[in-house]
């Protein structure tokens, strides 16, 4: 198992992942309320992210939430993509209030 930093681009926080992992189950480090477990299939769409920079394996997404556009440009479901390299990341849609608007409760 190799851990990989993921970076979020809007913050500059840096949490850790490991490559079995999904990148939603690694961004849990930042320690916010409101980042969505629940689901962790692709089915609800809230985790969605584009990927600036790295490699990363990805498991089918419903084209509910990911089109075939959106996943050219790498925008993917946080929970369906586990790290091959480090990523920056940028959060999309939902998911900007938990990441974004709320002070971090623990360090990475």
């Amino acid at each position: 198992m190799t851990t990989f930093n993921i970076t979020v681009s809007e913050t500059q926080e840096v949490f850790s992942c490991p490559d079995d992992k999904s990148v939603l189950e690694g961004m849990v480090r930042l320690g916010r309320r409101g980042i969505p477990l629940g689901c962790r299939g692709g089915a609800c769409g809230v985790c969605k992210v584009e990927v600036l920079s790295g490699r990363y394996a990805q498991k089918p997404m419903s084209r509910c939430h990911v089109d075939a556009n959106d996943e050219r440009e790498g925008r993917v479901l946080a929970c369906r993509i586990t790290p091959s390299t480090d990523l920056e990341i940028r959060v999309l849609g939902h998911m900007k209030l938990a990441v974004l608007d709320q002070p971090s409760s623990k360090q990475a």
